[in-house]
């Protein structure tokens, strides 16, 4: 008897699952958005302590690595007794893993700033409020956009270990793609699907860079 077809590609499955795939990937940004904007709320404050306190900032950076490295696996199983099976679970989870890349971009960009810059900001007249404010965050946005921009594409990867409290987006298709006797077009067709979205994550966000920060494109032409 001859095996039953299974192909990797499949546009019939794509016109059959279409409501399941458009709900699966409004899930997808949803943990995704949530993720990187909870990593950024967290970051600010972090990086101004570091800022204000330049010996924290061993310590802070430090911490944030040790976090990055705890198994997604282990972090969920931490997590899940505290905010059980829900979105909180996933989107905490990732925003501890985007932290670092956020916090060291933010704390590097500021920190390139030159000195100079700043003197003559300040011999202006310019408060310190205003000296962060109007010269060293938009001289810094560069680098900081660009670490939300590695943060972002990570992320959307990483959002299908929320299948394991069953809100993963696509995670949750390839998960059931292996449970449902290795069904490949299933399989397939979601990860293809987070590699779209992480294509059209980076896209947009080098548009806002772009948008933001047309200087520094001037300078890297």
């Amino acid at each position: 008897m001859a095996a039953a077809s299974n192909p990797w590609l499949s546009w019939s499955y794509v016109q059959d699952n279409w409501d399941t795939l458009v709900a699966a990937g409004k899930e997808h940004v949803m943990l995704t958005v949530g993720a990187v904007a909870l990593a950024i709320i967290l970051a600010i404050p972090l990086a101004v302590l570091v800022r204000k306190v330049p010996t924290l900032s061993g310590p802070v950076l430090g911490l944030s690595g040790v976090l990055y490295t705890i198994p997604s696996l282990a972090l969920i199983s931490l997590l899940w007794p505290v905010f059980g099976l829900s979105p909180w679970t996933v989107i905490i989870a990732l925003a501890v893993y985007g932290l670092l890349v956020v916090l060291r971009n933010i704390v590097v960009g500021l920190d390139e700033v030159p000195g100079d810059v700043l003197d003559a900001a300040t011999g202006m007249g310019l408060t310190p409020r205003q000296v962060t404010t109007r010269v060293s965050i938009p001289l810094a946005l560069p680098t900081i956009l660009a670490g939300i921009r590695i943060a972002t594409v990570s992320t959307v990867g990483m959002v299908t270990i929320g299948a394991l409290v069953g809100y993963g987006g696509f995670g949750m298709l390839i998960l059931s793609g292996f449970q449902n006797n290795f069904w490949h077009a299933e399989i397939f067709t979601a990860t293809l699907c987070c590699v779209l979205l992480a294509v059209v994550f980076e896209v947009l966000l080098l548009a806002v860079e772009r948008f933001t920060v047309p200087w520094a494109r001037k300078q890297a032409t």
